[in-house]
């Protein structure tokens, strides 16, 4: 009889669903820091000729019941060099809540620009999803891609 137990017991962390993604951090959070990959523009032939693309960086409080506040949402170039701090006053997003910032087509920050998003919460809730979303035309042809921000431990 504690054979059929162990068995049951062993078969459900073998047959458990697994996250759907291995590198996502899940559970409820306090807060931030958000590293976001943004492209303002990629290379395309041998030449490597910039093709200049338009991000918007989304912020969306996923949390049905309760809100956050966005501390920072600065912006640096491929060299890590600050371009714009976004960002005079915290502002706060309530449940369910989006904004959005967006750097022009015309902006060469880069191939290796990026945000860095930090937020907090007076009470553990759904971290928030912070991605960006990469978009430009050229000579009849468009391209389109995002990227999804992930968490980062700094010192403060």
């Amino acid at each position: 009889m504690k054979k059929d137990y162990a068995f049951v017991f062993l078969s459900f962390f073998f047959f458990a669903p697994l996250p759907l993604h291995a590198d996502e951090k899940t559970g409820l959070s306090d807060g931030q820091t958000i590293y976001v990959a943004a492209y303002s523009h990629i290379y395309s032939g041998n030449r490597e000729r910039p093709f200049l693309l338009t991000v918007t960086l989304s912020i969306r409080n996923i949390d049905p019941k309760h809100q956050i506040k966005i501390h920072a949402v600065d912006y640096y170039e491929t060299q890590g060099k600050l371009v714009n701090k976004h960002l005079d006053k915290p502002i706060t997003l309530n449940p369910l809540e989006s904004v959005r910032y967006v750097i022009p087509e015309r902006d060469k920050s880069g191939s290796g620009a990026n945000f860095i998003v930090k937020w907090k919460s007076d009470r553990f809730v759904n971290p928030p999803i912070v991605e960006s979303i990469m978009i430009g035309t050229q000579s009849g042809q468009g391209v389109s891609f995002t990227s999804r921000g992930r968490g980062i431990i700094t010192p403060d």
